[in-house]
């Protein structure tokens, strides 16, 4: 036998046993506290035409999408990111829709990383998207959510870091900088590539005092710490209006009683390019990369045909056990299976153990069915 059969792709891996337990309790524990917020299950394709997560959509590269065709010649791909895919189900349906949309997914998502990333290229994810309000109330309950979302999954030492796109955009207009080197610098920044920033601005001829300023917005070790420094750095409308935003999202944060676990930060920006206001990243010992991301995306919609305001956030299921294993968290799950034997050879046997299997099921318990002559590992409680 072709020895290659029993492994899985670079990327990839099963999941089972008490690992996969572990990752539905978690699952089904943040199902329960979305649904509490009044959140409705939707379900979109696996896959979806290349369009839905092209250049213009602002998602992932186009080289770390999975690509294939149909037998029409159509271009499809794995989806890299929920929200897309939502954004396009949301317009489909709820074309003429304006009172507030609240939805909840969960599924797999792909992304053809680079092996030398050390990253899953297929992860879990669950998320929310609110629809149809653009409210500062609405960005509050995100967060709140986000919050909720980390307690409930048995994180207790973690951060939520809030940024305003707005902010920076801002400031590249007030600079004078052309959509490409906004766009370069986005990246630099996201990337959290600094000294690409600093050479990207030399090479552009951005003028002081605006390229010190850029710099300190793009700087890795969080400069910016506060909201009236940041204030202190701008002159324009646009950026002076983000941080007021979020003054006001503060006040909301506290009154959700949640602002201990907030931070802003004005130079944090994200990879998604549909994002336009307010954006936000979840993080915690464990794990090196922010476990929830989301944020504002009051365009993206528009895309699809309904010009309508959103926000939304997505945790990854698989980095969540992760942090919760390496904080060594327990996540309590079910318990191991009653184990009933019965003997082939003494006559009516079989029919009583299975009587009260059936009796033990219909109260709700798991029971495995077992002869005696089976060999198996004592994986529950025996029940005589």
């Amino acid at each position: 036998m072709n020895q290659r059969l029993l492994h899985t792709p670079e990327g990839v891996r099963d999941i089972y046993g008490k690992e996969y337990e572990k990752k539905l309790a978690v699952e089904e524990n943040l199902h329960a506290l979305i649904a509490g917020y009044g959140y409705g299950d939707v379900q979109t394709p696996t896959f979806e035409y290349f369009d839905v997560f092209s250049k213009e959509i602002g998602t992932i590269p186009s080289k770390e999408l999975y690509k294939f065709f149909d037998k029409e010649g159509n271009t499809l791909v794995l989806r890299p990111d929920f929200t897309p895919s939502i954004a396009r189900c949301a317009a489909k349906y709820f074309m003429e829709e304006k009172a507030p949309l609240r939805f909840t997914y969960k599924g797999n998502t792909f992304v053809n990383t680079s092996n030398l990333q050390g990253k899953l290229k297929e992860v879990t994810q669950m998320g929310v998207e609110l629809i149809n309000d653009a409210s500062v109330e609405a960005d509050g309950e995100m967060i709140a959510l986000v919050v909720e979302s980390l307690k409930t999954a048995g994180l207790k030492d973690f951060q939520v870091s809030i940024g305003q796109v707005e902010y920076f955009k801002g400031l590249c207009q007030e600079a004078g900088l052309d959509e490409d080197t906004e766009m370069d610098l986005r990246a630099c920044i996201s990337g959290k590539n600094f000294f690409a920033a600093q050479e990207l601005l030399m090479e552009r001829n951005v003028s002081d005092p605006y390229r010190e300023i850029l710099l300190k917005v793009a700087d890795l070790f969080n400069s910016m710490t506060s909201l009236e420094d940041a204030k202190k750095l701008v002159n324009n409308p646009r950026s002076l209006a983000a941080i007021e935003w979020l003054e006001r999202l503060d006040e909301v944060l506290k009154l959700y009683g949640v602002d201990a676990y907030v931070s802003y930060d004005l130079g944090m920006l994200s990879k998604y390019n549909y994002y336009t206001g307010v954006i936000f990243k979840a993080y915690t010992y464990g794990v090196g990369n922010a476990i929830i991301t989301g944020g504002r995306y009051n365009t993206l919609l528009g895309r699809f045909g309904k010009e309508a305001p959103a926000i939304g956030f997505a945790i990854v299921i698989d980095d969540c056990l992760e942090a919760l294993a390496r904080q060594k968290s327990s996540v309590p799950t079910k318990e191991d299976p009653i184990i009933l034997t019965y003997d082939r050879e003494e006559e009516g046997n079989f029919a009583k153990a299975l009587k009260e299997a059936q009796k033990l099921r219909g109260e709700g318990k798991r029971v495995v069915l077992l002869s005696e002559e089976s060999t198996t590992g004592k994986a529950g409680s025996k029940h005589e």
